[in-house]
């Protein structure tokens, strides 16, 4: 009997792709897609500004007059927003108590004024409950201090990108899966008993430093364990379900618990009940073929088929054994110069810099919109509850619509296109400015196209860079998006300045990204670059208006080998090698394909 050299994909087959097995690790993306939610946005509704006047001074208080009295004499008119009312962070600095005596009715706007010193809180507006913004008064000279906890939250999570990274590949991914989610629920848990702004950040980091990676491993582990022709079907599908069902849910979530220290505890609960992963969810077998434990990966293969009521041929197990050892043997200077590949090598030659540098500016831009878009929110002029429900709904189709087109219609025009299409909705805003149903629906829709790039993003890093630096590139380009990120809080609160903004400026960084999108060469239905030489040639043959749709190899439906698109012989691999994906390697589609057109069957 012949032996041939074989890795998981080709065993993957024999246990079944896409059976039993695989839509129970697709049902346990829930409770993680739902953590995700929490760590990213419960900030939002527990900072909820609501509307607020100054405590009247105690003179005025103390007199037998009417509210509105009191108002008059106290508080000056403010022009901020270009509308005249009344100031909510201003007094007039003057002796109410001889005004009183004198018998005054109108305050000139000539008197001096200063800040307030208290504040009372209009909780209708915020969802009838006390957020942490009106309980320790973050309103005025320290309205921004919601914004600055938000920024500290994508410093942790810039940290934990390249903390969670190394720790994947030395750890593995459920420990890292676990210890994310673990780390999640304390941060809710010491975010419960904070009583001060710099308690506060410190809590706001540590819950930065599980994002994104308290769902991404797990999102991972998923698609190495199915086949590459439903990848695209469960990566669109569990974002568009699961996702959008926490993103849709949670302002009900909040307003139904109507505390914001009770809503940080109740978010520890499903973090801590995730770290039961550790118990049920299979390791990463290609990150234990890459430690060269494949036992592990053998009785893990044999698992999934008998739940799938599967039999996994023992010659098949013998040659994938055999390979696996082969390969740990393998010492030649090729392999050694790509396990030493670091990110570094991305920028050494002119093509693979350009497209690195491209897809980074390209993701930034993505992270900087769809972010701003989901804070935003609170500028519209609709109730936020029911605002924030709808934007978020657009999720379902948007990944809908991915699903049925984005391995048809390829990743660059689209990419171009929603982003374009997004920008120009969001401008449009300027022309309707009086006429708040209008403006809601074009940022709504906005809002659509930009989730449709964001998720052809996480794709198209992954397919862009060589797979021997493709997870350190990823995790890297992962990293400039919450810089990027960094900039979003802050832009949307000067949104209560000039409402219409933060839309605007997200808008024009849209229409930007889309352009960005045309530099890079398609990846649909090309083999991916492996080597860094790979990269450097790939996407030689494409020309600036190529487009998937009319070209021949798509029509074909086979890819387009490197050889084809001009890469010397000395780049091809000869056998795909076990890899070790780092955190953030977002695996779809075509992202890992097989060489071969038929099931492997052992030869006699």
């Amino acid at each position: 009997m012949k032996s041939q050299y074989l890795d998981f994909d080709d065993v993957l087959p024999h246990a079944g792709e896409f059976g039993k097995y695989q839509w129970l690790l697709f049902l346990g993306l829930a409770p993680f897609c739902f953590n995700l939610v929490l760590i990213y946005l419960v900030h939002f509704f527990i900072s909820l500004p609501p509307e607020h006047r100054c405590v009247y001074p105690q003179a005025l208080q103390e007199a037998d007059i009417s509210d509105e009295l009191r108002r008059n004499l106290s508080i000056p008119l403010s022009r901020d927003t270009g509308l005249e009312r009344w100031s909510s962070c201003h007094l007039y600095d003057v002796d109410y108590s001889e005004l009183l005596q004198k018998g005054v009715t109108t305050a000139n706007s000539s008197w001096p004024t200063r800040s307030c010193d208290a504040w009372e809180f209009n909780l209708t507006t915020s969802g009838n409950y006390p957020s942490i913004v009106s309980e320790l008064s973050w309103v005025c000279d320290r309205e921004a201090y919601a914004s600055i906890s938000q920024t500290v939250f994508f410093v942790g999570a810039i940290v934990g990108g390249v903390a969670t990274g190394w720790a994947a590949d030395k750890y593995g991914r459920v420990p890292v899966l676990v210890a994310t989610n673990f780390l999640g629920a304390v941060s809710f848990l010491l975010t419960a008993t904070a009583s001060s702004l710099a308690e506060y950040l410190v809590y706001r980091f540590i819950a930065g430093i599980s994002f994104d990676t308290i769902f991404v491993m797990m999102y991972v582990l998923v698609l190495e364990y199915v086949g590459p022709q439903r990848r695209t079907l469960v990566a669109n599908l569990s974002i568009a379900l699961f996702y959008t069902a926490g993103t849709v849910s949670l302002p009900w979530l909040a307003k139904w618990v109507a505390n914001w220290r009770l809503l940080c505890a109740l978010s520890a609960v499903p973090m801590m009940a995730s770290c039961v992963a550790h118990w049920v969810l299979p390791e990463s077998a290609r990150w234990l073929l890459s430690q060269g434990r494949v036992d592990e990966t053998v009785e893990i293969l044999q698992k999934i088929a008998r739940v799938n009521g599967r039999t996994i041929p023992d010659q098949v197990l013998d040659d994938l054994q055999r390979s696996a050892k082969q390969e740990t043997e393998s010492d030649s200077a090729d392999s050694e110069r790509e396990k030493t590949a670091t990110v570094i090598d991305l920028f050494r030659t002119p093509r693979l810099r350009r497209t690195t540098i491209a897809i980074c500016l390209l993701w930034m831009l993505v992270s900087f919109a769809y972010d701003g878009h989901i804070r935003n929110v609170a500028n519209l002029p609709l109730d936020v509850f029911v605002s924030f429900s709808v934007t978020s709904a657009t999720e379902l189709p948007a990944d809908t619509f991915l699903v049925l087109t984005l391995d048809r219609w390829g990743r660059r025009w689209m990419a171009f296109g929603t982003l374009f299409c997004s920008g120009v909705l969001s401008v449009l805003t300027l022309a309707v400015t009086d006429k708040p149903l209008a403006i809601a629906i074009l940022a709504v829709l906005g809002r659509f196209c930009v989730n449709i790039s964001y998720n052809i993003g996480l794709q198209y890093a992954a397919e862009l860079l060589p797979t021997v630096v493709r997870a350190q590139g990823v995790a890297a380009v992962h990293i400039m998006g919450y810089v990027a990120s960094l900039l979003s809080p802050t832009i949307v609160e000067l949104g209560k300045q000039a409402p219409l903004f933060p839309l605007v400026l997200l808008g024009a960084a849209s229409i930007v990204g889309g352009i960005v999108a045309l530099f890079l060469p398609e990846t649909l239905h090309r083999d991916l670059p492996q080597t860094l030489g790979d990269g450097e040639n790939f996407g030689r043959d494409q020309t600036f208006c190529s487009f998937p749709c009319v070209e021949r190899e798509a029509k074909e439906g086979h890819p387009k080998s490197l050889a084809e698109i001009g890469q010397q012989p000395s780049f091809i691999r000869q056998h795909p090698r076990h890899r070790a994906s780092l955190r953030g390697e977002t695996y779809r589609s075509s992202l890992i394909r097989h060489r071969k057109e038929v099931l492997y069957i052992p030869s006699e």
